[in-house]
């Protein structure tokens, strides 16, 4: 059928719920009715992620029942009745409109399955259903969440028995399964209570994040005045509690925005990447002469910061962040005691860190982007130790990426912002001591290492149109000359590109990369998961302005090459 046909179908099929009927009854624009029938929701390696509404290209209970009848046939087929039945699926979510409601229709649809339920009393980070999936001992987790989008926006994100979120080879076989569910009709809604368990294990969680504490002055942390919003997400519980029991008694929350809300009223968009994000806790940390502002997005794996200078609140990058936090993790661990120490970071993620790991020995992986290959690496190294390959056998220590999200431990096995407020706080708190800020220190570090100007331009480009346009865009610097003067080497990842240290090739990816011959680098990859591409820059300079005009430069050369100015 047609995108019109099948709308016709949806519209009037007394199979779909009257709210389909009446909202489809509504729509005249013929672009708009194309965008949302002319394909199926996407099941990739993130899951599934889009705009909620009517429609086979939408986030609503069909798309919804329609993965997870594809997931619960995969693991059936994999693990058989019995182990479904007796170690089942964890399924939590967050703070988003519909997301509780998704995650019971998917409860729903695995138990109608014979396939036991754990699912999360109420709304939690996606670390804990990451956490939650070991400690109960699952054969694979879901969370409803779709992050730090828009509010229009929600997901569904699938994670392997170890916790960890699939992997292409792992989502590859998990979609042939969604994909040969070609008839919503056969989606069975009707959940088996008995095989449904609601329970919580925050506390558990917590008690195993503080394992990673660095810091033990009590008088050190007291000293410390945090201000901390959740932007209306899962974080408020766990964080506070976390840095409450870690001794922090100076935490002080914005109380408009501790409320959960999946319409994220005081912010345009809940991304602590973005400082707009943060700027109620911005003014109370002003009213208040607080140290350091943080805030956390609705499922509570992504972490920003503002720090107070004299010239008011700083916010933090994210490749800022990955570099103290390594140099904070590395100069408070007894590394002699650990068997080979790595860290893992993805290929656009600034080189600031990774030289810091460098300088203490440690070994650097670089993976894709996305954190389930930063997760899979993890479990490499464990693999490696379990059958005895000294040669890929490596203990990991920290893994971070640009866009906000880090990991110490293996608590979880995603990145975590309980966790990185837990170690972000004892490092401001013990650098106040010594009458310094964590954007002191970070100069210090530019001061050793050089300075990095790190960058990045996200290009929105809508529906059908859009997402040729992007594909035209890729076409054209794979096909051309690189875009820079200084062009050292050009790494096209959608071609075999071999991993560091015998662990073979990258899986194929959509991305350019650009390094120039001063260690500068430029990457250019479409979002796995938005419909927009995305420029990533890296430009050392001798100084800050000296990075400056090289970054200007190069943004224009760049976005004349894509058409994009």
């Amino acid at each position: 059928m047609n995108y019109k046909e099948v709308f016709e179908q949806w519209k009037t099929d007394e199979f779909f719920d009257a709210s389909i009927h009446r909202e489809l009854s509504l729509l005249t624009d013929e672009k708009e009715i194309e965008d949302r029938f002319y394909k199926d929701l996407a099941f990739g390696t993130g899951g599934l992620r889009g705009i909620m509404g009517a429609g086979t290209n939408r986030m609503n209970k069909y798309t919804v029942g329609k993965a997870t009848t594809g997931l619960g046939n995969y693991l059936l087929d994999v693990y058989g009745v019995n182990t479904c039945k007796n170690r089942g699926v964890v399924i939590g979510y967050d703070t988003r409109n519909n997301s509780g409601y998704f995650s019971k229709t998917a409860a729903d649809v695995l138990s109608g399955m014979g396939i036991k339920v754990c699912l999360h009393a109420r709304a939690r980070p996606t670390p804990q259903l990451s956490f939650s999936v070991k400690f109960w001992g699952a054969v694979a987790g879901i969370v409803i969440t779709a992050s730090h989008n828009p509010k229009e926006y929600n997901g569904y994100k699938v994670y392997d028995e170890s916790g960890c979120q699939l992997v292409p080879g792992q989502a590859e076989r998990v979609t042939a399964y969604v994909d040969a569910v070609t008839d919503y009709h056969s989606i069975n809604f009707n959940g088996n209570e008995a095989l449904i368990t609601v329970a919580d294990v925050t506390d558990q969680l917590i008690h195993a994040v503080l394992k990673q504490s660095r810091c033990k002055d009590k008088a050190v942390k007291e000293n410390l005045h945090i201000i901390y919003t959740p932007l209306h997400g899962t974080g408020a519980v766990p964080v506070q509690k976390t840095l409450q029991t870690d001794g922090f008694t100076r935490v002080d929350s914005v109380a408009e925005q501790a409320v959960p809300d999946g319409d994220f009223p005081t912010v345009t968009s809940p991304n602590p990447e973005d400082r707009r994000a943060l700027e109620m806790g911005i003014a109370q940390a002003e009213r208040t002469d607080a140290d350091i502002v943080l805030g956390t997005d609705p499922d509570c794996d992504r972490i920003g910061a503002a720090v107070k200078t004299d010239d008011g609140y700083e916010c933090i990058t994210g490749n800022q962040m990955g570099a103290l936090l390594m140099d904070f993790i590395l100069s408070s661990t007894d590394l002699s005691a650990i068997y080979k120490p790595a860290v893992v970071k993805t290929v656009v993620t600034s080189e600031l860190g990774a030289g810091i790991a460098k300088k203490h020995g440690l070994t650097v992986f670089s993976t894709l982007t996305g954190f389930k290959f930063i997760r899979e690496k993890i479990t490499q190294f464990e693999q490696a130790r379990q059958s005895g390959d000294k040669n890929r056998d490596y203990t990991f220590v920290f893994g971070y990426e640009e866009s906000y999200g880090y990991l110490a431990g293996t608590h979880a096995r995603d990145k975590d912002a309980i966790v990185s407020a837990l170690l972000i706080c004892e490092m401001a708190a013990l650098c106040k001591a010594a009458g310094k800020t964590l954007l002191d220190r970070m100069n210090e570090i530019y001061a050793e290492f050089g300075y990095y100007r790190d960058a990045l331009d996200s290009f929105i480009l809508k529906g059908r149109d859009g997402l040729g346009r992007i594909s035209k865009m890729m076409s054209a610097l794979r096909n051309g000359d690189a875009p820079f003067e200084g062009t050292r080497q050009v790494i096209d990842y959608s071609h075999p590109v071999r991993a560091e240290k015998g662990f073979g090739y990258l899986p194929a990816s959509d991305v350019m990369k650009y390094i120039l011959t001063d260690g500068s680098w430029i990457a250019v990859r479409p979002s796995g998961t938005e419909p927009k591409i995305k420029v990533y820059y890296s430009i050392k300079g001798e100084s800050r302005e000296h990075a400056e005009e090289r970054l200007a430069s190069v943004r224009d050369a760049i976005q004349m090459r894509l058409g994009l100015r």
